[in-house]
């Protein structure tokens, strides 16, 4: 009986200790996406951030970083998406809204000069 109550305590901290961890391991993810993408490890830096977002998937930091590398790996309309998403939850954030409009330029640049389309839904 000792050794199930026991047991029965050792769960309950680790639970505790998981739950206070959490937001520890949200910016250990992000620093860790900071410092691949800094790395120019830009999959690595995607990998982080999207592990941020799948417990926390209102992190306006790990929404606009995910955009970012989006736009390094020339996947424009999953940074599109991020962008879009991140403004949904932050409106009025003047760094979104900065890198977004530059994110914009930089896409119908790239457009142009590709001859491709950047087709707004």
């Amino acid at each position: 009986m000792k050794k199930l109550y026991n047991r029965f305590i050792l769960l309950t901290l680790i639970a505790a200790l998981s739950s206070a961890c959490a937001p520890s391991m949200t910016q250990s993810q992000l620093a860790f996406g900071v410092w691949a993408a800094e790395q120019d490890l830009w999959n690595e830096a995607v990998f982080r951030w999207t592990r941020v977002l799948e417990d926390n998937p209102k992190s306006i930091a790990a929404l606009n970083n995910l955009a970012v590398a989006y736009e390094k790996l020339g996947r424009w309309e999953d940074a599109e998406q991020a962008y879009q998403t991140a403004l949904k939850i932050a409106p009025k954030n003047s760094s979104i809204k900065a890198n977004y409009e530059k994110f914009q330029k930089g896409w119908a640049e790239t457009a142009e000069k590709t001859g491709e389309k950047n087709e707004k839904k």
